[in-house]
């Protein structure tokens, strides 16, 4: 649980920075193509461990 913490710190002070050096639109798309990456593979593991018969994950 304290790595899950101190991961989620580093996050917020990269942001907070790019935040405070007007590089908040960079951000912003950069966040963009990550949430579709990320959906894009969270459907292809849904599909894969479906066609495998085994339960998605919760």
């Amino acid at each position: 649980m304290l790595q899950w913490a101190v991961t989620f710190f580093i996050l917020a002070l990269i942001a907070a920075f790019l935040g405070f050096f007007a590089m908040a639109g960079l951000a912003a798309e950069i966040a963009k193509i990550l949430l579709i990456a990320f959906v894009v593979l969270f459907a292809i593991s849904l599909i894969t461990g479906g066609l495998r018969g085994r339960a998605p994950p919760v």
